[in-house]
């Protein structure tokens, strides 16, 4: 198990567990070096030697690592290091749909389909690339703080192929689809059942299927029926009901063909709760059992025993049976066409028979002659006056009002809304829908679109704002803010580190997470390489250590005046006021550094206000600035960067505090100066510096 504070890859900075399965332990980590928080699934030590367990762990990894979908928990990175095995993934802050189930008891049914859709977008996405999950349910999918729900654990997920054939049952056992516990063929329709089962759980609040254990729990998948779930909630809307009970078919033909086929019906239902999904005929639930094949005894034995294959000689039940659904559905198209057939036979029949019997008058010859020369110019479905319905979708009011006059119709805007899926200014809906007849002179009803409500927060600039300019600026565009706190060596304290979502839309919630600065631990070393020294001597004194020897050293690839090593490595805990030696880029020069060894050092302590600098714009703009030291050496001045050139806002006051200023050697004083950086003449403040010697 890994401890806080322990440093993978020299990147990956351990903070806590956050769980554990079967195979990993999983951890919240910070990365240095992009400066965000991840989620490290690490193999555990006993399956660590175990090549088996390894090439699955990996497996995991490969299939997830192809996948990039809103709703699916993205990979960052596969590692191997010495013998941790571990992947680097999303962290998604926020529970897993079995606790907000425990919580809630049964979801509300829009809640629920609101839910449902967005994980069945996620495993859509999945099938589209041909992976199969295997393992859907509760515990598998994160709600996060915002509303976003993702899938995640692709543990067991295999690409579709040869393998899959005769699988060994994998998954958990109240979520697992009959073919995984008979040890049969898995495909995308076995992710199907699992969701439907995940779907009934979050409606009716219980699973369908208990037992004493878990071979009874699989027995109940292959043979007991589903119950329908309003006996256990009523309130569930007919329509969802149904969509749970295709997708919880014994036999994967009667579920349904696709995902986007279930996340077409959820969107039917959630605008008509009473829609009827499927005719009873299909449904598949039949009173003489047909739908529900009993084991027998070697089967039940074969489970029991974990066997990957049911006995050979049930091959070719197995195989009629999963024939017999398509050899049904020939034989009944078969017999429809049949019945159309005959039916056109006895209708023609019936109408020369019954012309045989009529007087053929000249007039009757004439009148048939006239329909027969007429009919053809008739626009069948459509009577006299009436004309087929244009579409005018996606149409300027302009466009849309002449296109409409040409087929001798008016207009009228009858609603403006906003949407995300037509520009502003076009019609986004029209009261009669195309191809459906509507009387000449007739007028029609639209609907105009205000164009999308959502703010692109990433052009607002967030991230150069101080969390309390980001929450003003975020309320007056009617958002919700929740502000969260997150330590951070590179975001100074009270600044914007990053945001969620990237677009928002007015009452929607925005979290910000706002820098506390370096998370400080007594003691512990921080992480110096890659840092100026100021920068390093920072952070020591916040942990209640100091800087020891400072020697300098050549580099080809570390920039001068970086640092790139130190004595002892971080996330080592050493007594307060310990000491740490570490090693910059560069040549230290004699003016630094006397014969006799001693050095100067000064200190400042200053805030400087960057909005005295611009003026009156300085809420909406930003500048990049850079500090350093002047020193007067030889009548000549010589100036030393202090801190890099970094972008700030122009309202933000910057804290210029350095404790260890290392200057010219017997040089006594000196000025710290704040400066444009792109204009390095303009000196937006100075402070003077006295320096003593040391060494």
């Amino acid at each position: 198990m890994l401890k806080p504070g322990t440093y993978l890859q020299n990147r990956y900075e351990i903070l806590e567990k956050i769980g554990s399965g079967g195979m990993s332990v999983v951890y919240k980590a910070q990365c240095h070096t992009l400066n965000r928080l991840v989620a490290i699934k690490v193999l555990k030590e006993e399956f660590a030697f175990d090549k088996a367990f390894i090439d699955k762990f990996k497996m995991e990894a490969q299939a997830a690592a192809r996948l990039s979908h809103p709703n699916i928990v993205s990979v960052y990175d596969v590692v191997e290091e010495d013998a941790l095995h571990y992947i680097v993934m999303e962290l998604i802050e926020g529970i897993t749909l079995k606790n907000y189930i425990d919580k809630k008891g049964c979801l509300e049914n829009k809640e629920a389909i609101g839910i449902a859709i967005q994980v069945a977008s996620g495993i859509a996405a999945a099938h589209s690339h041909h992976i199969v999950h295997r393992d859907i349910k509760p515990q598998n999918i994160i709600i996060s703080r915002d509303g976003k729900v993702k899938v995640a654990d692709f543990g067991i997920a295999k690409a579709v192929s040869a393998q899959t054939m005769n699988a060994s049952a994998v998954g958990s056992v109240h979520y697992i689809s009959p073919e995984q516990a008979r040890g049969g063929y898995c495909d995308e329709r076995s992710d199907i059942y699992s969701f439907g089962i995940t779907l009934y759980e979050m409606a009716a609040g219980k699973v369908p299927f208990e037992g004493d254990n878990t071979v009874a729990v699989a027995l109940a998948h292959l043979e007991d029926p589903v119950v329908p779930p309003t006996e256990y909630n009523p309130d569930i809307w007919p329509g969802l009901e149904q969509i749970i009970l295709k997708c919880t078919q014994k036999k994967p033909d009667m579920r349904y063909a696709s995902m986007e086929d279930v996340i077409a019906d959820l969107r039917r239902v959630l605008v008509d709760p009473q829609a009827d999904i499927f005719a009873p005929e299909e449904e598949g639930i039949e009173e003489d059992g047909d739908s529900t094949r009993m084991l027998t005894r070697e089967e039940i034995s074969a489970i029991k025993e974990g066997r990957r294959q049911p006995p050979r000689r049930r091959k070719q039940e197995d195989a009629e049976e999963d024939i017999n659904p398509q050899l049904e559905r020939i034989v009944t198209a078969i017999g429809v066409v049949a019945a159309i057939l005959i039916a056109a036979v006895l209708i023609f029949l019936a109408t020369r028979l019954t012309g045989l019997f009529s007087p053929r008058t000249k007039e009757n010859v004439q009148q048939t002659a006239a329909q027969e020369t007429t009919l053809p110019a008739v626009e069948v479905t459509l009577a006299g006056n009436q004309i087929s319905m244009p579409s005018i979708l996606g149409m300027t009011e302009e466009d849309a009002q002449r296109e409409l006059a040409g087929y001798g119709l008016t207009m009228t805007v009858t609603a403006r809304e906003y949407s995300d899926n037509y520009g502003e200014g076009l019609v986004m809906s029209q009261t009669v829908v195309e191809g459906n007849p509507v009387e000449k002179g007739a007028d029609v009803g639209v609907t105009v679109s205000l164009g999308s409500d959502k703010v692109d927060l990433a052009a607002l600039n967030l991230t150069q704002m101080t969390g309390d300019q980001a929450e003003a600026l975020l309320k007056e565009k009617n958002l919700l803010v929740q502000r969260l706190d997150e330590a951070s060596d590179t975001v100074p304290q009270g600044s914007v580190i990053r945001f969620s979502p990237e677009t928002a839309k007015a009452g929607d919630t925005v979290s910000l997470y706002v820098s506390t600065g370096p998370q400080v631990v007594p003691g512990q070393v921080p992480e110096l390489r890659g840092r100026d020294p100021v920068t390093a001597d920072a952070l020591l004194a916040g942990s209640g250590l100091a800087a020891g020897a400072v020697t300098y050293e050549a580099s080809d690839t570390v920039p001068e005046g970086i640092i790139i090593n130190q004595s002892v490595e971080p996330g080592t805990v050493l007594p307060l006021q310990s000491t740490v030696d570490y090693v910059v880029s560069g040549n230290e020069t004699a003016e630094e550094t006397g014969e006799n060894g001693l050095y100067y050092i000064g200190s400042i302590d200053q805030t400087c206000s960057i909005g005295d600098y611009i003026g009156p714009a300085a809420q909406s703009s930003s500048i990049r600035v850079l500090v350093r030291l002047k020193q007067t050496i030889n009548g000549d001045d010589v100036y030393t960067t202090l801190i890099s050139p970094r972008l700030v806002v122009g309202a933000q006051d910057i804290p210029i505090v350095i404790s260890r200023i290392r200057g010219a050697y017997g040089v006594d004083s000196g000025t710290v100066e704040v400066v444009d950086a792109d204009n390095l003449d303009n000196i937006i403040a100075s402070y003077p510096v006295a320096f003593f010697p040391a060494g």
